[in-house]
């Protein structure tokens, strides 16, 4: 039995929840994926999967078994990263997760600048709003909205804060009924970013008073918000959306803020990295760039 490679099996295994998928991620056979998990319960003499037709179930001895060798395989990773990364050169390859519509606006362009500067890094970019499995995708850096992450398997740092505002174009507002109070908004057509974490409830805080409003079932729901703007400025509603996605619409009088006196619910960036991968230098160049950059903006 190859034991290291063994481990690596088990481990994908557990984390895909399925021989097959562990086959792909590893470019093996589901045969030898199967061989591997057998061998290495013939050698411990203890079961660490209970397979069914339909799914598996992780035995209580394998679960530990499992949290275990994740760290001596993160270690042995970790030797490995010591060495590729002695030179001064980045070189390897990051793969690294953003939202959509902040990766074609903010970080693509960041991501540009830091390759010009390591010629001999390759990264990997995966713009998707959804929040993904970071484990399960392989992916190094994520850059997220919302809170710090509760899992501690990830570190994060926080970028900046995400000032929202709520908006809608003059000719909507025009015609719309009176907006004095959020209470108000049961009135209007509300555009909803389908993936926040609060997307039919809105919060909002004017000194000690804080309201919450429930949104009605709206006309327009999407998960962009590049799309959210675009859909305001044509005048389909009033939307409430990061400044930093509006700033420039607001300038130019296609948009105008509501209820300014009115603060919602702040949301942050965060910059979010596996535990086991923060003595990485590619990894540690990359965030000390993006903070340095989002310190200075």
């Amino acid at each position: 039995m190859d034991k290291l490679r063994a481990l690596t099996v088990y481990r994908r295994v557990i984390e895909l929840g399925s021989f097959k998928a562990a086959a792909d991620d590893l470019n093996l056979s589901k045969a030898a994926i199967s061989k591997n998990i057998y061998e290495l319960e013939d050698y411990l003499q203890s079961p660490l999967i209970n397979r069914t037709t339909r799914k598996l179930h992780v035995t209580e001895q394998g679960r530990s078994y499992y949290q275990q060798i994740c760290h001596v395989l993160d270690s042995l990773a970790q030797a490995d990263l010591s060495v590729l990364e002695a030179s001064d050169s980045l070189r390897g390859s990051l793969k690294i997760s953003v939202p959509m519509s902040l990766g074609l606006l903010e970080i693509n362009p960041l991501v540009c600048d830091f390759m010009k500067q390591h010629p001999d890094l390759a990264i990997e970019l995966v713009m998707n709003d959804h929040y993904i499995d970071l484990m399960e995708q392989g992916v190094d850096i994520a850059i997220r909205g919302g809170a710090a992450l509760a899992d501690s398997s990830f570190r994060s740092r926080k970028l900046t804060d995400l000032k929202r505002v709520l908006c809608a174009s003059p000719d909507y507002l025009e015609k719309s009924p009176p907006l004095v109070t959020p209470e108000d908004l049961s009135r209007h057509h509300c555009l909803v970013y389908s993936l926040s974490s609060s997307s039919r409830r809105w919060s909002f805080k004017k000194q000690q008073e804080r309201l919450d409003i429930e949104l009605p079932a709206g006309r327009y729901v999407v998960n962009n918000s590049l799309a959210l703007v675009q859909t305001a400025k044509l005048g389909h509603g009033i939307a409430l959306l990061p400044e930093y996605f509006v700033k420039q619409a607001l300038v130019q009088g296609e948009l105008q803020q509501v209820l300014s006196d009115w603060q919602a619910e702040e949301h942050s960036l965060y910059i979010i990295y596996p535990y086991h991968k923060e003595q990485s230098q590619k990894i540690r160049a990359f965030i000390d760039f993006i903070v340095q950059h989002f310190t200075r903006t």
